[in-house]
């Protein structure tokens, strides 16, 4: 499945170059006046914003993922590749759901360009997919293939720290007359983030339970290694798979019985039908489906409507909070 996800991507990805070539678009995209800075998701989007301040007024700023689409599904259009090859700054993940990022940066016309790669910059800290007791297993699990990376790493506030800081320095190397601008802009984004990191680590150390349950895949595992957690769930996080077997729901559901849990998780935009069956199955049949945010579904209008990283992350604080008190 993996290897046919990576050659199928090359495939859409090498037709689309053929044809930017044929129409030669890349003049007309960028304003030569402006810094072009392109990133795939949300939170490396919004935090470009924190970082750019009243700057951004001077910076043509693109989120790829921006109808809602799943990074683990996302396969980039013609336009996406064009801006790609002219912009100055380019950010992306840099796990298994990017295969398509090589032969793009490959097809690049502005070799000065500035890559990050956020798995890159987070280094050691990155951690391997994991499959615990109870989950779903992939088909292919098992085999020699390399090891999958968890790729959600933003769901950190600690890692969101560390990138933030990244970012803006890289940014300052291609705008250096407004350095001092992107580090006090900065600056002032990372003592939010560590203060709304702090009221995390309270509202855990203030729970009565320390573990949670997900009747969904499971994209929180750096925050749940954060700050002590234990967790179970249906699916790992980048796991394709959509239906859970008798044994994973049985097994879910004897956990919320064992530990007393009165809650259940889901991601956004979830249908919630895996985790009402595994309420159906629990003793008690009471327990609150609580949805959680992972950031995978944001689009633009929702950035128009005044969504942010800092709001999303209160929010699943206060969901959070419910769950452990």
């Amino acid at each position: 499945m993996k290897i046919m996800k990576k050659i199928l991507s090359y495939i859409i990805l090498t037709s689309m170059v053929f044809g930017l070539v044929g129409c030669s678009p890349s003049g007309a995209l960028k304003d030569k006046d402006k810094l072009m800075i392109v990133t795939t998701i949300f939170p490396e989007y919004d935090w470009v914003r924190e970082i750019l301040g009243e700057e951004i007024e001077n910076v043509e700023l693109i989120m790829l993922l921006d109808t809602g689409v799943d990074l683990h599904s996302f396969q980039p259009t013609a336009q996406d590749i064009a801006n790609i090859a002219v912009c100055d700054v380019f950010i992306y993940v840099g796990g298994e759901s990017d295969g398509w990022v090589d032969d793009a940066l490959a097809e690049a016309t502005n070799k000065d360009m500035k890559v990050i790669n956020l798995l890159d910059v987070l280094g050691n800290d990155v951690k391997e997919e994991e499959t615990i007791e109870g989950m779903e297993v992939e088909e292919d699990e098992g085999d020699d293939e390399e090891a999958e990376y968890d790729e959600h790493v933003w769901l950190s506030l600690r890692n969101a720290e560390v990138l933030v800081k990244k970012i803006s320095e890289i940014i300052s190397e291609v705008d250096p007359e407004h350095k001092s601008v992107y580090e006090t802009n900065s600056n002032a984004y990372i003592e939010k983030l560590n203060s709304l990191d702090k009221d995390y680590q309270a509202a855990v150390n203030e729970g009565t339970k320390d573990t949670i349950v997900f009747g969904d895949r499971f994209p929180f595992r750096y925050m749940v290694d954060d700050y002590g957690l234990n967790y179970y769930a249906a699916f790992a996080g980048c796991s394709a798979e959509t239906e859970a077997s008798f044994e994973t729901i049985v097994f879910l559901s004897d956990k919320l019985d064992e530990l007393s849990l009165d809650s259940i998780f889901v991601i956004e935009n979830s249908n919630e039908d895996i985790a009402k069956t595994i309420i159906e199955n629990t003793k008690s049949k009471n327990q609150q489906i609580l949805k959680i945010n992972s950031m995978q579904g944001v689009t633009s209008k929702d950035v128009e409507d005044g969504v942010t990283y800092i709001s999303i992350m209160e929010n699943n604080l206060e969901v959070l909070r419910t769950a452990l008190k």
